[in-house]
């Protein structure tokens, strides 16, 4: 069964192409919104089980820019890269993605999450953009996080599926039963008909990955890293958009994190946590749009 998203008819108006780029041995499939002649382009980069699907409410919220959501390699549709998927990994990609999608004018990337470390890995490897935007970033070791418990849960969810035999180890890896746990802990909204859509969403595309290796090994980058790692290389204009309810970083890690970026301000939106994307869009695209703006405006 499937769930109406809530902004459908936001992204079912804007302009919509698809496209597929070799890259890194990864077949990696695109969506490319928006209008073909925009200024600006911002390419997004999803999170940690996720796929483009994610990101397509903060896609709907930004009509006028050209934004292009790719799987990550392993997940989704995109096939999975020739190396391991580690945070180098996909940060290589990163960079070679961005080039071959980069507009005529000015290029910003997004990263949510487990995206925010693989983004800010690539600006510390070269990554050349005009802009960055971080939502639910990262800021600090996972384990530190204030859910740091199931954080050691997940690690253990994680490592059991390893050490069993191929085909249940992925099916273990599928669980529904832990698609809604983790669902049911990250979703912060009291609107039962949002809450519902979330779940929806989870149980749709949390599972589209292509191997228990792949997820494995993206899972151990994702708790060995964090963005803290590569905020002295960064010397790009940076937006952070943090929620006051995230389980996975506390808000104060998040201003720790805006001192060590050079040039960065930080947004804390309200009574929402690791779901951003999800609940409140319209608030994080606001915040998008005014920082792209403002630099715009600058004489």
């Amino acid at each position: 069964m499937i769930v109406p998203s809530p902004y459908a008819s936001r992204l079912e108006a804007i302009p919509l192409s698809r496209r597929t780029e070799d890259i890194a041995g990864s077949t990696t499939e695109l969506w490319v919104y928006g209008p073909s002649d925009a200024d600006t382009t911002i390419v997004l980069v999803h999170g940690f089980r996720g796929d483009h699907h994610g990101l397509e409410p903060i896609v709907a919220h930004l009509p006028r820019y050209r934004t292009i959501v790719a799987d990550l390699p392993g997940f989704g549709a995109s096939t999975p890269l020739d190396r391991t998927h580690d945070i180098d990994g996909y940060s290589a990609w990163l960079i070679e993605l961005v080039d071959r999608v980069r507009g005529p004018g000015r290029t910003v990337v997004l990263g949510h999450s487990f995206g925010s470390i693989i983004v800010s890995r690539a600006l510390s490897q070269g990554l050349d953009v005009d802009d960055i935007v971080l939502v639910n970033p990262i800021a600090a070791p996972a384990l530190s996080g204030p859910r740091g418990i199931l954080t050691r849960l997940a690690v253990f969810y994680y490592w059991a599926p390893a050490k069993m035999p191929e085909r249940l180890g992925f099916a273990v890896l599928k669980s529904p039963l832990v698609t809604r746990i983790m669902s049911v802990t990250m979703a912060k909204t009291r609107s039962r008909s949002l809450r519902r859509w979330i779940h929806n969403q989870h149980d749709l595309y949390f599972g589209a990955f292509s191997n228990r290796q792949v997820v494995l090994d993206a899972f151990t980058a994702s708790i060995s890293h964090d963005v803290s790692e590569y905020a002295a290389d960064n010397r790009t204009r940076t937006l952070l958009i943090a929620a006051d309810k995230d389980d996975i970083t506390p808000v104060e890690a998040q201003h720790r994190l805006t001192r060590k970026i050079s040039d960065s301000r930080l947004v804390v939106l309200t009574d929402v946590g690791h779901l951003v994307h999800y609940e409140v869009p319209q608030q994080a695209a606001a915040a998008i749009d005014e920082f792209l703006q403002s630099e715009q405006d600058t004489p």
